[in-house]
């Protein structure tokens, strides 16, 4: 009789905060170098209240319905909050286009060790993400991964986000797999592990700080305890 490992055909990732690092404290540096090259001169301490600010009353379920333009929208609020008043749908659609030309991420070591293994596996691999295609098009590249997956699913597929089951069940089929042939790898409770719970979809959840207490949930102090627990 084959073990559970012998029948796993795909791992399915998450990616902010399961395979690339997110740092949010960077985010106001990025913004103000982005308006300081636009030829708007802010405080980074004004820019970070406006960015924060600009998130009171924010849905990020919305990106479903904007898609891009959500990023749009999110900045003109931003502008709004700093007071500028001269070009600024333009100076929106600057920052949402060139976001990434600006900021910058990286791989978290378990993920850089861990990725090729899997193709030397013969696994297959997917991600599914709760950002848009502009976003991934702009991460990936930077970290190697552009062209890793055999299938990726992002806000812009099915204008639907995690937890909705629709986004796993597609990556499933794409990849001609069925869901007790695939683990799912994620660092968000609700919408990636009780997500891919739902669709019954063997999960995992990431938690290099230690942070999780409940022992009920199939923990990963690091993506390599996943050839122990799953592969």
């Amino acid at each position: 009789m084959k073990s559970g490992r012998d029948h796993v055909k795909a791992v399915l990732f998450d990616l902010g905060g399961t395979l690339v690092k997110i740092d949010n404290s960077e985010v106001p540096h990025v913004m103000k170098r982005m308006l300081e090259d636009c030829g708007v001169n802010r405080s980074l301490e004004d820019v970070s209240k406006a960015w924060v600010k600009s998130e009171e009353g924010l849905n990020f379920r919305d990106m479903t319905r904007l898609l891009d333009e959500f990023w749009v929208q999110r900045n003109l609020r931003i502008l709004h909050n700093l007071r500028v008043d001269s070009e600024t749908e333009k100076l929106a659609r600057f920052m949402a286009t060139h976001w990434w030309d600006y900021s910058r991420v990286t791989l978290y070591p378990d993920a850089k060790t861990m990725l090729p293994q899997l193709k030397g596996k013969g696994l297959k691999t997917g991600l599914i993400t709760n950002g848009l295609q502009s976003d991934t098009s702009g991460v990936l590249p930077q970290v190697g991964l552009q062209d890793f997956f055999d299938v990726v699913v992002v806000v812009d597929t099915l204008r639907r986000m995690k937890p909705d089951a629709e986004v796993f069940n597609y990556a499933l089929e794409k990849l001609r797999t069925a869901p007790s042939e695939a683990v799912f790898v994620g660092d968000e409770m609700e919408t990636d592990y009780k997500g891919a719970q739902k669709c019954g979809l063997p999960v995992f959840l990431v938690d290099r700080g230690g942070k999780v207490q409940d022992k009920s949930v199939n923990r990963l102090s690091s993506l390599e305890d996943l050839f122990e627990r799953a592969l």
